[in-house]
């Protein structure tokens, strides 16, 4: 296992030839577990309804935003809209509301995506082993969950009220949908909320950890940047191009068979870049707007 400081050492590293070198690497290895294919997925939010208050989110309880979660009939427009445009994966988002969006209409949502796509992931507020089972058993085979930061006291500092608050609860969520059967798992850190090393350290230490216990699941990465929202900048730190390409390099290295996700929120030039670097999954054609499609 990498140790914190060599993360800190890679990172800091400014040489052109190193970064050169470890791009090589990185694109050898992807080429080697994955040749140059690249899986395209697309989100769709079915409610930014939310009953956590967390500092940098724009769906947050108190943020003075129209509310709206999809109909059965608004899932059907949505779907066929996405799948119309050959997109076979989907990704199911919400805000976390536990009252807006309960087990059985996160269950519906997922028997009319079924119709639609042969591969069904949630991003949703975090549940019990027992729960996700109920989703596995209806046909979505993923589940995404960020830990957005390992710090405890930096985790605190931002996530002010809500079930998300819950800091241990969060981190254990991997493990309880493993256990429920789900086959394909993504973590992943919200980049510039904390230091960069640290959070990635953690991180490779939580993905070790699951593949000890869980070595029978899929699973895969993700490196979102933190973004104003309003204007208003809620990240301790920049994490520039440069720093992000030496993040993906080096996961791949050390991870050669686990999936690494990129969203399109990313400027096309920099996407191109990483896509030969080790990018797996990408989000494609993507509108974070309930009912945007």
């Amino acid at each position: 296992m990498i140790s914190l400081p060599e993360i800190s050492r890679i990172l800091a590293n400014q040489d052109p030839s190193f970064v050169e070198s470890l791009a090589q690497e990185s694109q050898k290895i992807t080429r080697q577990y994955f040749g140059r294919a690249v899986s395209l997925y697309a989100p769709i939010y079915l409610s930014n309804y939310c009953s956590s208050h967390c500092t940098y989110c724009g769906f947050h309880s108190k943020n003075r935003i129209a509310r709206m979660r999809l109909t059965p009939e608004q899932m059907h427009q949505e779907m066929e809209s996405v799948a119309d445009t050959g997109i076979e994966s989907i990704l199911l988002l919400t805000g976390e509301s536990y009252q807006a969006t309960p087990l059985p209409y996160l269950k519906e949502a997922v028997a009319i995506a079924k119709k639609y796509f042969t591969s069904i992931s949630l991003e949703v507020h975090p549940m019990e082993a027992q729960e996700y089972r109920e989703f596995f058993y209806a046909g979505a085979d993923g589940v995404t969950v960020y830990q957005e930061t390992y710090d405890r006291g930096r985790y605190k500092e931002v996530h002010l009220s809500g079930k998300k608050s819950d800091y241990d609860y969060r981190r254990d969520t991997p493990r309880r949908a493993a256990e429920a059967g789900i086959r394909q798992i993504s973590l992943g850190i919200l980049l510039g909320l904390w230091k960069a090393d640290e959070d990635l350290f953690s991180l490779y230490e939580h993905l070790r950890w699951m593949e000890k216990h869980f070595p029978g699941v899929e699973y895969s990465l993700s490196f979102p940047r933190l973004r104003k929202i309003k204007g208003r900048a809620f990240a301790l730190c920049d994490i520039d191009d440069p720093t992000f390409i030496k993040i993906l390099c080096l996961t791949r290295i050390l991870f050669p068979r686990v999936g690494l996700n990129l969203s399109t929120r990313e400027k096309p030039s920099l996407r191109d870049h990483a896509l030969e670097l080790g990018i797996t999954r990408l989000s494609a054609g993507s509108n974070t707007s309930v009912g945007g499609y």
